[in-house]
């Protein structure tokens, strides 16, 4: 039998004061019953005998419908057209738990109708997306540990997060409502465990050490693979759409692509007209590398040049910043590029691609409402656009133009 009154996350689905203790088969029944009530019915990745469609003749203006098809569907969108992006406010994505401490991450659940919101008052948050309410799932408090980073696992069943101090890693399993403590990783010597990133295919874990260390993970045993070093300081690295390189910006303007599998040194380049890296993001197509810099220019490279020319040449250089740009992120459907910096108030814009050209109507700069961006996410088929800022407030709009979540 398993005691549900003294652990802090199965208290609260006890039904009732005589389930103060369950046997692990109704245990393991009940996790699941909240699971499948949290995700709004059975995820993709947990039901393979189910796959969810979408309807050709539903509106975008739809929301309620919109909310009922998350599964594996395909787009029906045409391309996105430049200069105006079609949006409204929602409600705050944290709206149901309040907090005045600054948002670190934001970051929507890969197959379910969830965002999670986390922060550095200690806790990460899963919100239902339903853009009136976003009523709250759940929330895990982690104590003495103000979360730096936190992310989904790319199936979506586990929540990592670190810490602005700590060396621990902690791994939410979701299945199971358990927290895992990662103490100590063997092999790796880092004071501190900050910044991290999950390869799309699930398996990587990328740790951005200090003095120019890179260390490579396995997600599924969270034992050290190896370790890459560049030049100066690792200032943000990111893996390429497919896991198989990665690409780091370092402190001396560099951008260095790495091969995960031999873990050797592909190509270094200059990151033109930067002084030193913030931010990296490649797109999800593939297509393009972004390289934000502290003095406010994203540059936006093919990623072909990155990986065959010594000195390749942007696309673009998008000036519409003027301090460090310290986030950047890709939508899904490779049409849009969100640039922030949190030095200033109302450092965010939405890059149109292929165009390059910023759309005009965001922010709306008389609202002054977002204030300084720390973190940015869109929804898995770019219905929703999603930003925490220092105030504790995890903003959310509706991109109309995307008839899916």
């Amino acid at each position: 039998m398993v005691d549900m009154m003294n652990n802090r996350f199965r208290k609260d689905m006890m039904k009732n004061a005589s389930e103060g203790k369950l046997s692990k088969d109704n245990l393991r029944k009940r996790l699941k019953e909240e699971f499948q009530h949290a995700m709004g019915g059975v995820p993709a990745w947990a039901d393979t005998n189910k796959r969810k469609t979408s309807s050709d003749d539903e509106s975008e203006e739809d929301e309620d419908n919109l909310l009922q098809r998350t599964g594996n569907f395909v787009s029906t969108s045409a391309s996105l057209p430049r200069g105006i992006l079609k949006m409204k406010n929602c409600q705050h994505a944290n709206a149901e738990r309040p907090t005045t401490a600054r948002i670190s991450s934001v970051q929507f659940h890969p197959c379910a109708q969830v965002v999670m919101v986390a922060g550095l008052d200690n806790a990460v948050s899963l919100f239902q997306v339903d853009g009136k309410t976003n009523p709250k799932i759940q929330s895990i408090y982690l104590e003495r540990f103000p979360i730096f980073k936190a992310c989904f696992s790319a199936n979506g069943e586990e929540v990592l997060a670190t810490s602005t101090h700590s060396k621990v890693l902690y791994v939410y399993d979701m299945l199971a409502g358990k927290l895992i403590p990662v103490h100590q990783v063997r092999g790796l010597k880092e004071k501190i465990v900050r910044s991290f990133e999950v390869s799309p295919d699930g398996s990587f874990l990328l740790i951005n050490g200090i003095a120019g260390y890179l260390h490579l993970l396995s997600v599924k045993t969270k034992e050290l693979i190896g370790s890459m070093k560049i030049n100066g300081m690792v200032a943000a690295s990111t893996f390429s759409s497919d896991s198989k390189k990665i690409y780091a910006s370092s402190g001396d303007g560099e951008v260095y692509v790495w091969d995960v599998n031999s873990r050797k040194c592909l190509n270094r380049f200059v990151d033109e007209g930067s002084l030193y890296g913030l931010s990296i993001a490649t797109s999800r197509n593939g297509q393009y590398v972004a390289c934000g810099s502290n003095c406010g220019v994203v540059n936006i490279y093919n990623q072909d040049s990155c990986l065959q020319e010594t000195n390749p040449k942007p696309i673009k250089a998008v000036m519409n910043l003027v301090t460090g740009v310290t986030s950047l992120t890709f939508n899904p459907t490779t049409e849009i590029l969100a640039i922030a910096s949190e030095k200033t108030k109302e450092a965010v814009r939405l890059v149109h691609l292929p165009s390059c050209t910023v759309f005009s109507n965001f922010p709306v700069v008389k609202k002054k409402n977002i204030s300084h961006v720390h973190t940015m996410d869109f929804s898995p088929r770019s219905g929703y656009f999603a930003l925490g800022n220092e105030k504790g407030k995890a903003l959310m709009y509706r991109l109309h133009h995307y008839s899916d979540f």
